[in-house]
């Protein structure tokens, strides 16, 4: 079956390649990715190590560098350009994941491999079995949306998990699932993410104002929200886009709704500031948060979150953990699907079923979020250095 998957995974890929191609020169947010997965461009070298994490994007890469701290010889590979720049800052050995086809001629040597939720790629994990590793799913779950897809393709997840040697599942109801699809060792441990540990932040001092932000908004959330919100005198509104390639965009949808609300904006990367500036800075009514790595800072210092991705039916929702730590509110929408066990980690979290009613709830006197007490992560890191002890001598 392997064979003829590979043949397949060739066929489909003679057939994209002009597209790919064309995309990788057209869209900003593919131009080095997309080369590096489907060309190897500047994807060639690697460096040896003994401990392989791969996860998908930032918001994976950001969960796992509690163990990349741990085990910093490790090497790192992702999908996306943000999850790429941001296992830059934890490793120098990083790389774009490739495509199916060339894993097997691309891929060295390791003696544990760690992919993250559900980058469940053949030749990936066929490969690290090849080396004799130790394979390690992490984080895994099946939503109930994506269930109806994992039950048609079981065959093909059935050889995947023939060679996963251990699976860390989200949820008791994860665990039950991957094992109906053959997963073996599989462990109910809880989400991962709840796990991170606060990073430093900056100290922005809090405007003397009831700081609203929408956080992590993607296409269509940002309309949606804003012909809804009725802002009141003492309010400030920040808006921070999940991806760079959409700031200018966001910054357009934000310009048209401050002038016809008759409301001044700044954007945040066009000023130079102290951390201490910062209250003086923040004078006007709307923010565009236009720099990666700095929406946490925002938390410290907002009152309201409206967290984002979960607005718009076809993303999932995002993790509510980090505003969560800054006695913010939080509100979200009802799409947060790919969520539920984080979720499930933060008391007082609001769900508003309809965009309509966002204002109501900002009228209320709302209980802010809090995180419930988290365990550590020993059972994982046991896990990966049983790995390592088994494979000294290879």
């Amino acid at each position: 079956m392997i064979f003829f998957y590979y043949i397949f995974a060739v066929i489909i890929y003679v057939i994209a390649v002009p597209f790919l191609l064309i995309l990788s020169f057209c869209k900003e947010k593919y131009k080095v990715s997309l080369k590096s997965r489907f060309f190897l461009y500047k994807n060639l070298k690697q460096e040896q190590g003994d401990i392989y994490f791969h996860a998908c994007s930032f918001g994976e890469i950001k969960s796992i560098v509690p163990l990349i701290k741990l085990f910093p010889t490790c090497k790192i590979s992702t999908i996306t350009q943000t999850g790429f720049n941001e296992a830059l800052r934890h490793s120098k050995k990083v790389n774009f994941l490739p495509f199916e086809i060339f894993i097997p001629f691309w891929m060295k040597p390791c003696k544990v491999l760690i992919i993250f939720e559900a980058e469940l790629w053949l030749m990936l994990v066929l490969m690290a079995k090849f080396y004799n590793a130790k394979v390690i799913l992490l984080n895994a779950r099946i939503s109930d949306r994506s269930l109806k897809n994992y039950k048609r393709f079981s065959f093909f997840y059935r050889l995947i998990f023939k060679y996963i040697d251990v699976v860390f599942a989200q949820s008791q109801k994860d665990k039950e699932r991957l094992e109906r699809l053959g997963a073996k060792n599989v462990a109910a441990y809880k989400n991962i993410k709840a796990y991170i540990k606060q990073e430093q932040v900056k100290n922005y001092s809090k405007p003397k104002a009831r700081v609203i932000i929408f956080a992590s908004t993607h296409e269509n959330e940002e309309l949606l929200l804003l012909n809804e919100i009725k802002l009141e005198e003492n309010d400030r509104l920040i808006i921070a886009p999940r991806h760079p390639e959409r700031f200018g965009e966001v910054e357009g949808i934000l310009k048209d709704f401050c002038q016809k609300n008759h409301y001044n904006m700044q954007k945040f990367s066009d000023f130079t500031l102290s951390e201490n500036d910062f209250a003086n800075f923040f004078k006007t009514k709307c923010l565009l948060l236009d720099t990666l790595g700095e929406l946490e800072s925002f938390y410290k210092i907002s009152d309201v979150v409206f967290l984002c991705g979960s607005f718009v039916n076809n993303i999932g929702g995002h993790n509510p953990i980090e505003a969560a730590r800054w006695n913010n509110v939080i509100i979200s929408g009802k799409y947060y699907f790919n969520q539920e066990s984080l979720y499930q980690e933060v008391d007082d979290l609001y769900i508003c079923e309809s965009v309509k009613d966002i204002n109501d709830f900002l009228k209320q006197k709302l209980s802010q979020a809090r995180v419930k007490e988290q365990n550590d992560l020993n059972e994982i890191i046991l896990s990966i250095k049983e790995g390592l002890d088994a494979r000294k001598s290879l």
